[in-house]
């Protein structure tokens, strides 16, 4: 393998005997679709997923050709590796996975410790990365300007009408 190798991530899945990552990528140079089998090794039912992508991500025999897939995806391929491992259907794994990737808008952010809060944030952050528009994007309008209909008379909140110098 050489060292400026460049490559295409076009996808990535796991293999469950033996436990493997797999990826598809195209090899920018010669244009060829090649295929990666990356061996997942001491990796158990009660495994860390979030531990096991990262050290997968690092690893230097790999990093180099996972570069283009996010974190995420690697803990979800781990997760499903996991429940696959603990004897669940791919059907509860992937509503487990579920559970865990969606943001539900009436919890209480403040109460989760800080691991989870930070769980929750990146889900976020990737919520936002895709759903953001670009400037590369066709349908994207720079300056947009939004009139905003005023049916009823604006209601005024009792905190913003006393004056500055009350304090």
């Amino acid at each position: 393998v050489y060292v400026g190798m460049m490559c295409t991530a076009k996808k990535c899945g796991i293999r469950f005997q033996p436990p493997a990552i797999i990826l598809i990528y195209e090899n920018e140079i010669k244009g060829k679709i090649r295929q990666r089998i990356m061996p997942v090794r001491n990796f158990s039912k009660f495994s860390d997923c979030t531990r096991a992508a990262e050290q997968l991500k690092n690893n230097p025999r790999h990093k180099s050709y996972l570069e283009q897939v996010s974190l995420r995806q690697l803990e979800k391929l781990f997760s499903f590796l996991r429940g696959y491992l603990s004897g669940q259907s791919l059907a509860e794994t992937m509503e487990q996975i579920r559970r865990e990737t969606t943001i539900d808008p009436e919890e209480d952010l403040n109460k989760l410790d800080d691991k989870e809060l930070a769980k929750r944030k990146s889900i976020m952050d990737e919520l936002f990365e895709k759903n953001q528009k670009k400037k590369d994007d066709p349908n994207f309008v720079y300056d947009i300007e939004v009139e905003f209909p005023q049916d009823e008379q604006l209601q005024s909140c009792g905190w913003d009408t006393e004056s500055a110098d009350e304090f």
